[in-house]
């Protein structure tokens, strides 16, 4: 029998973390958990702690952290408790750690992703960040880390599942890669009510049990823009060989269209566990814990072309990446500091384009050549946005 996989899963009290540990409970002679990273919620990571005893626990502040050590105290005596951004890099990059599942939310979870990529870990990569905000740099340091970088998006595994094995014949194979999209709960709703939006309502995904920010995303359909943004740099296809359909069963995860006009498809129950598994597991396939597909009970599946005056943040994934680089980290600090606002009352549902589309117009970066200067486009790009959303609030 193989040794166990050693695994720090980074943002494990969120949706992706918490599948994560579900699937890894299932099979407990295949992993081990070295590492579990949380922000601020105390009881969930303690919870977490007790019942797979890591090495390392980190959270997002002294006071979080001390609040777990007080929790644990003589109760889980193996567990060292941390906390910071240096901490989650530590953690990431440990030379006793096999793979990395990155789940932090947010341009946070560019910075340890980024570690693991160097140090050439198995990297399952749920945080759409990484890719959008690194692009170029972050698939340079995978590459330059000889490690393996397999996406844990649903609509990401799908394409990966459905690709030629051999990267080198893509290029030559693939006509275009088409990402689905369930449209949210807003697929119908006549646009002009829009502003009259709650953010329970945003958050009310008809498929999907996700965390309020992804949620926002998806009914603005801004995850899908940030996912077209993903999908250019983890295949290495050019930006207009990339389509978004809105599927709203949710059961054809996407789909690879091949120049002989042969499309391949990956389907599934809509359930994190599926890519999750199949990414702990590669290039193996082990139990989930999803329920199989009845087609028996399946109803018709339908597909239709995104609303753009529904849906008008889509296009922005197209105009970022064929804008100056580091422009993708300008949209999707924008969209952070929106989608914030929007949660916290400041910002109605509808303006969050606005925010977006503005910018991206306003902030024009240089190229890149660090994580401080993405960081720096970060910082000055959310500056950007919160005087917009000053003036729109």
């Amino acid at each position: 029998m193989s040794p166990p996989l050693v695994l720090s899963v980074l943002g494990s009290t969120g949706s992706i973390g918490t599948s994560t540990l579900d699937v890894v409970a299932r099979h407990p002679d295949r992993f081990r958990v070295f590492a579990l990273t949380a922000s601020t919620q105390v009881d969930r990571m303690a919870s977490q702690c007790l019942q797979f005893r890591p090495a390392f626990a980190v959270m997002g502040t002294p006071g979080h952290a001390q609040a777990l050590r007080d929790r644990l105290q003589g109760k889980a005596p193996g567990t060292e408790v941390l906390h910071g951004p240096q901490a989650l890099c530590d953690v990431a990059e440990a030379a006793a750690v096999d793979a990395v599942m990155a789940a932090i939310v947010g341009a946070a979870g560019l910075p340890p992703a980024l570690a693991a990529a160097r140090a050439g870990k198995r990297l399952l990569l749920a945080n759409k960040e990484a890719l959008v905000v690194g692009g170029r740099l972050f698939m340079e340091a995978v590459r330059r880390g000889g490690g393996t970088l397999l996406p844990i998006d649903s609509e990401h595994s799908a394409v990966f599942q459905a690709l030629p094995e051999d990267p080198a014949t893509w290029e030559a194979r693939v006509e275009k890669i088409i990402l689905t999209a369930s449209g949210g709960p807003f697929r119908t709703r006549d646009p002009a009510t829009l502003a009259d939006v709650t953010p329970d309502q945003a958050c009310a995904h008809p498929n999907w049990v996700m965390g309020r920010k992804i949620s926002v995303d998806s009914a603005t359909m801004m995850n899908k823009a940030l996912e077209v943004i993903e999908a250019r740099y983890l295949f290495g296809l050019a930006p207009e060989r990339i389509e978004v359909v809105i599927h709203p069963q949710s059961v054809v995860h996407s789909m690879v269209q091949y120049h002989d006009g042969s499309v391949v498809a990956q389907l599934g129950t809509p359930d994190m566990r599926v890519p999750i598994a199949y990414g702990l597991s590669w290039p193996e396939r082990m139990a989930s814990g999803a329920q199989p597909l009845d087609f028996r009970a399946m109803g018709a599946l339908s597909f239709e072309w995104p609303d753009p005056q529904r849906f008008p943040g889509l296009g922005l994934a197209w105009d970022a990446l064929n804008a100056p680089e580091g422009s993708t980290a300008v949209l999707n600090a924008a969209n952070e500091e929106a989608v914030a606002a929007f949660l916290d009352g400041r910002l109605r549902f509808d303006r969050i384009h606005a925010v977006n589309h503005a910018t991206l117009g306003r902030v024009l970066p240089s190229k890149p050549g660090s994580l401080d200067d993405l960081m720096a486009i970060d910082r000055e790009a959310r500056a950007c946005a919160g005087e917009l959303i000053r003036h729109l609030s």
